[in-house]
């Protein structure tokens, strides 16, 4: 077809007889020679181009020919429809009787343009970026540029400006970690670069308060492990499973630092939080509040010495081991009258808060860890009062544990964020207890053995973690639930 061309004429063509290519051509060519005048001669319009080559295709069978005859013109519309009228003129194609019908005149633009119209829709949806910065987000970016400009090194590995001269530092994985901490304002991290933990780092681990940060993948188990083996760390912080320290979001990663455990009760598998959020060696304030009113989510430890002062940040302690440029309005005080700090506290005092999983008096904690032999001690002519049946209910999720687990009769509990019973089934309806369940368990203890499909329908309604009898065979592990046994209370 000829690029130039503007129009295409398409038409049928009959014969009562077997014809060739050649044949049509011939007739084409030979009943409309002369038919409409010297402008309009199909023979010169062809030489001076103004007419495609005319594509012809025919086909015989049973003693009949059919197909169709295609001209590309380049003429105007009223001259395209005259030719095209013409070609019905033709009768005869050879020795046989024939006819021609146009079937349709084809604009050859309309085709283009709507080519043209599609790729603009694309373009259009794939080319131009349509988010726009808020004057917020210009601001922001343009700052975590300038912190990330602030990495320097430590003996060759990757660090935060303030390694050098902080009394605690945080270890992380790769250089990336380091560069996300340093975007959110936390200048002392430095990076072991892989699974096999540095010599300089294991020796800088000896001399401070080391908070371990690590991905929510095996790399960051295995760095553990080496860290454990060669250096000294006081606590450990991990990522949401799944996600590595480079992909947080800010949030995420003052969450997981709030969140850090004392490496010991980390490897214990306890649910209580460090007090500090940065992981050095500061005890949580003493509190007179019992277990059971104590909220267990995790708090911040208490401002000490001046830190914050009316949500702005007043100096910048070098004990401090985050070193963060963002509002101090972020962390929560909890002695601002000016209570005693880590420095004032006895002699031979734990630096570690009590253990949220157990009672903080030894009464209420034989009555937590043994709540049977607790009811079997009191006189049987004592009646059994409101205040009695309420203190004796399990607060804890080792409580809850030995409860479930321990009792007579098999029985599964769904436990919320605070370990509140939400619902409680015999230990065979395991499956259809979570499975319907109108609010979502952050814990599940069951007196069975955990299998996968019970472990399955937990991830997908976004189980935090479940607490059984013992564990089966699993043909994988989701990493969102994390698994406990009984044998570990």
């Amino acid at each position: 077809m000829d690029d130039t061309a503007k129009y295409l004429i398409h038409a049928d063509i009959t014969a009562d007889g077997v014809v060739e290519r050649s044949d049509v051509v011939g007739a084409i060519f030979g009943q409309t020679e002369g038919l409409l005048g010297d402008d309009l001669d199909l023979r010169d319009l062809q030489q001076s181009s103004k007419v495609g080559r005319i594509d012809v295709r025919i086909e015989s069978e049973h003693g009949q020919s059919f197909g169709t005859v295609t001209i590309a013109s380049s003429l105007d519309k009223v001259e395209t429809a005259i030719l095209a009228a013409s070609l019905e003129t033709i009768e005869r194609v050879g020795p046989c009787r024939s006819s021609v019908s146009i079937a349709n005149i084809e604009d050859v633009r309309t085709a283009k343009r709507r080519e043209v119209v599609d790729r603009a829709k694309e373009l259009l949806s794939s080319s131009f970026d349509d988010d726009v910065m808020t004057s917020r987000e210009i601001l922001s970016e343009v700052r975590q540029s300038v912190r990330v400009e602030d990495i320097t090194e430590y003996e060759g590995f990757p660090a935060g400006p303030n390694v050098t001269n902080s009394d605690a530092i945080i270890v992380v994985e790769g250089r990336a970690d380091v560069l996300t901490l340093l975007r959110y304002g936390v200048k002392n991290a430095i990076a072991v670069e892989g699974t096999n933990v540095p010599d300089v780092v294991a020796d800088l681990t000896q001399e401070r308060t080391t908070t371990a940060f690590l991905d929510g993948d095996r790399g960051g188990d295995l760095i553990l492990k080496e860290l454990e083996q060669v250096g000294d760390i006081d606590y450990v912080a991990v990522a949401p499973p799944g996600k590595s320290v480079e992909d947080l979001s800010r949030d995420e990663v003052m969450s997981s630092l709030r969140k850090k455990q004392s490496l010991d009760r980390f490897e214990q598998g306890d649910t209580e939080f460090a007090a500090a959020t940065d992981g050095s060696a500061r005890p949580a304030p003493e509190s007179d509040e019992s277990d059971t009113e104590r909220p267990t989510e995790p708090t911040i430890a208490s401002v000490e010495n001046g830190d914050v002062e009316n949500g702005e940040n007043v100096s910048d302690t070098e004990d401090d081991p985050v070193e963060t440029m963002t509002d101090a309005t972020e962390i929560e005080s909890e002695n601002g009258d000016g209570g005693e700090t880590a420095d004032d506290s006895p002699a031979g005092e734990s630096s570690v808060e009590p253990d949220l999983e157990t009672e903080s008096e030894p009464a209420s904690e034989s009555a937590d860890t043994e709540p049977k032999s607790t009811a079997e001690t009191e006189s049987p002519s004592q009646p059994d009062s409101e205040p009695d049946t309420e203190s004796s209910k399990p607060t804890t999720l080792r409580g809850h544990t030995q409860t479930v687990i321990d009792g007579e009769s098999e029985t599964v509990r769904l436990l919320d964020s605070e370990f509140e019973v939400t619902a409680e089934a015999p230990a065979d309806e395991t499956f259809d207890l979570i499975e319907r369940a109108e609010t979502v368990p952050a814990t599940v203890v069951f007196d069975g053995t955990l299998d996968q499909r019970i472990l399955d329908v937990s991830a997908q309604r976004g189980v935090e973690q479940i607490v059984a009898r013992d564990e089966g065979e699993f043909v994988k592990k989701p990493t969102t639930v994390r698994i406990l046994t009984a044998d570990r209370f």
